[in-house]
């Protein structure tokens, strides 16, 4: 990673609880992960002035998730966290739980609980961009208008999922 030479500030982290981001990840059927990932590198590209692929890293998370957690983890203990996780194990748990989606119906609902496996950085993160002096933090309270775009369009999705595994013979 090269250091950017722009004088770019961190731009202000919304930040939402843990139960809307477990939400959103299950209704979107872990979709949501890649988007979190995504902030994730942008913050990290901000703060570090690294000039990165943010959205390439986060789709790419097979081959990226793991240095993200690492950096998540160093981040936080710089910032007087103590994140207590394994970045191997996290890693590893969410790449076979996201695999378990080609399990037939209607076990692959399984797969949806990967997110448990991001939980603990998602936590370490928040709470080290609250503690961290050069980060500008905005509670959000409620889901944004994206956000219930998201959420109407993956409960129909769901609703039509629902009815095929009860109505199919």
């Amino acid at each position: 990673m090269t250091p950017i030479q722009t004088s770019s500030k961190i731009e202000p982290q919304k930040m939402m609880s843990l139960k809307k981001f477990i939400f959103l990840s299950i209704i979107t059927f872990s979709m949501y992960d890649i988007w979190w990932m995504f902030k994730a590198w942008r913050f990290f590209q901000q703060k570090d002035r690294v000039k990165i692929m943010p959205a390439l890293r986060a789709v790419f998370a097979i081959f990226f998730l793991y240095p993200l957690l690492k950096k998540i983890q160093n981040f936080a203990s710089e910032e007087g966290e103590t994140p207590n996780y394994s970045p191997v194990l996290l890693f590893l748990g969410y790449i076979i739980f996201s695999m378990l989606y080609k399990l037939p119906d209607p076990f692959w609902f399984i797969s949806l609980s990967s997110i448990i496996f991001l939980i603990q950085p998602f936590q370490a993160l928040n709470a080290a961009k609250r503690n961290a002096a050069q980060v500008e933090v905005i509670e959000q309270k409620n889901f944004n208008k994206p956000q219930i775009v998201l959420i109407i369009i993956f409960s129909i999705v769901w609703a039509l999922i629902l009815l095929g595994l009860f109505l199919t013979e």
